[in-house]
């Protein structure tokens, strides 16, 4: 479980900020650090989640103006362990690093405030095209010229774009008795159907360029690869699974627009580092309880 702010009866400490601007805050009573960001995006595929300001706005739902050194210092401040950022040659490799849980806070226009896990902000993308193999052409299907369904004789392909709803499933599915154009109709339905982001994100850490003539070091992230949807060599926050933003069998993911405020709200980033539990000292005389059951 993500560790909460934590609740004491003494007085916490207030979040101490990190930059002049303030726009990043350590909060060691709470275990976590605050980002001050605002909406740039509402809708289209995503590489990002948060970007620096002034660098991917167009791919991302937040931004945030600080630098990206800030906000890692902040997070090995709570005890966050950076792992390594994904590998792509000679096979993938997934990120790795400590586990960071990410909540949404944010304030709508009748003065209700709101606070979200950050996945929920995210769906999987189905403004994309949808690809099927084939021997031959299913027996029996016939598509008329402005079906949204299309078979590509040439190549032997089955396709289609977009959201798919059950009723064009089920009216797609009559159209043939092949066992495997069935199957695929069924698959694209479900593939288009909108689901939440689900994977976790972790402390990649991103990496270090060294200039050779002058031997000064750049962090990567400081191109704006703060907390991605897309895998990169650079990012800070990484997905721990594979995705992309493009490919037709990759993972994509987009903005969900109807949870997301408007652009320009300013949204409040938790970042709870989530670290394994450690395992209870055993008297030496007693044996060990057996775990309780979570509820």
């Amino acid at each position: 479980m993500a560790a909460e702010p934590a609740k004491d009866a003494k007085k916490s400490k207030e979040p101490v900020p990190l930059n002049k601007s303030g726009t990043v805050l350590l909060d060691v009573d709470g275990k976590r650090l605050l980002l001050k960001t605002k909406v740039c995006l509402r809708e289209g595929v995503l590489e990002m989640f948060c970007c620096l300001k002034q660098t991917k706005e167009h791919e991302s739902i937040l931004s945030i103006d600080s630098e990206a050194y800030v906000i890692h210092t902040g997070l090995l401040a709570l005890g966050a362990k950076p792992g390594s950022p994904v590998k792509i040659q000679p096979e993938y490799a997934p990120p790795k690093g400590t586990r960071i849980r990410i909540f949404c806070q944010w304030t709508d226009k009748d003065g209700k405030h709101h606070r979200q896990p950050a996945e929920n902000w995210v769906r999987n993308s189905s403004k994309r095209y949808f690809v099927e193999l084939f021997d031959e052409k299913p027996v029996g299907l016939e598509l008329k010229e402005d079906s949204e369904l299309k078979w590509d004789e040439k190549n032997k392909e089955l396709y289609w774009f977009g959201h798919m709803s059950e009723k064009q499933r089920d009216s797609f599915l009559a159209m043939s008795k092949d066992a495997k154009y069935r199957k695929s109709i069924q698959k694209f339905f479900v593939r288009t159907q909108p689901h939440p982001l689900t994977d976790p994100w972790v402390f990649a850490g991103s990496g270090f360029f060294v200039d050779e003539a002058t031997g000064t070091k750049s962090y990567l992230a400081e191109g704006g690869d703060l907390i991605c949807v897309a895998n990169f060599a650079s990012a800070m926050l990484d997905l721990a699974v594979q995705s992309s933003a493009t490919g037709e069998s990759n993972l994509m993911w987009e903005a969900w627009t109807d949870r997301i405020p408007p652009v320009g709200s300013e949204v409040l980033l938790e970042l709870v580092p989530e670290f394994d539990p450690k395992p209870a000292d055993k008297p030496a005389d007693k044996p060990a309880k057996p775990a309780e059951k979570s509820k």
